[in-house]
């Protein structure tokens, strides 16, 4: 996002607004926002061991970010700046809604967590680094992916660790995330664009240009037996860890 001119060109209007209208809605799992609640535990999962893996810290404390400063981009209305907090990290939280950070604040004041959450382009904030910056399910809304990219390099700190998440291009993406879960209603209508999506191999190159180095990406998969669950088919969704190369 850098300066003001190139930030602005990240968010398109209309995404914030898409979102932004599902702000009061963003919390009750059975909402609009249901298959974020189903993603979630797949995610920290994912997320956890990544955690334990980079900092080699004890998988079976409950605070593995206790005195680690942590960045969601894109946070919503908290869903993941929460668990965040609760395993011990100081957590700044950021989106392009407006209606999303005040039901981000609220929600956390309810739960009595102390979370920094802020509305704007992530470029314009001043927010300085951060060990552990996640950016889930947000690279498909951005307009210009090389310069939000560069600007999520920006804040990772030194030795720091990144996470990412997003939909893959694939027949099998459009079909389904597209496709059935629009018409079904898992998803509103007009939460995906399938030529936003990235593949694995596009991310890893615009990573490697803002001086980033993509892991092995996992796939996040669903099917009826098991709903969503981590697997090696990257067809629907994919997660991986990154780091400055």
């Amino acid at each position: 996002m850098g300066d003001a001119s190139v930030a602005n060109e990240t968010i398109r209007p209309e995404e914030a607004a898409h979102f932004g209208a599902l702000a009061a809605d963003w919390w009750d799992p059975k909402g609009s926002s249901a298959m974020l609640h189903r993603l979630n535990p797949v995610r920290l999962r994912f997320l956890r061991e990544a955690i334990d893996l980079h900092w080699g810290g004890d998988p079976t404390t409950t605070k593995p970010l206790a005195g680690r400063s942590a960045l969601d981009v894109g946070c919503g209305a908290g869903l993941l700046c929460e668990p965040l907090a609760r395993l011990g990290a100081s957590v700044t939280g950021v989106d392009a809604a407006g209606e999303n950070v005040a039901a981000a604040k609220e929600h956390a004041g309810s739960a009595g967590l102390t979370i920094d959450y802020r509305h704007g382009e992530l470029g314009s904030l001043g927010l300085g680094q951060f060990d552990l910056v996640t950016c889930l399910e947000v690279i498909e809304h951005v307009a210009d992916k090389p310069a939000f990219l560069r600007e999520l390099a920006s804040h990772l700190a030194p030795g720091g660790l990144m996470v990412l998440s997003t939909p893959n291009r694939t027949p099998k993406s459009r079909l389904l995330m597209v496709g059935a879960a629009e018409a079904l209603g898992a998803v509103p209508k007009g939460t995906h664009h399938w030529d936003d999506f990235v593949t694995p191999d596009e991310l890893r190159e615009l990573l490697a240009d803002a001086g980033l180095a993509m892991g092995e990406p996992r796939g996040i998969s669903w099917s009826l037996s098991k709903g969503l669950h981590m697997s090696d088919d990257l067809a629907l969704n994919y997660i991986v860890t990154v780091q400055t190369a």
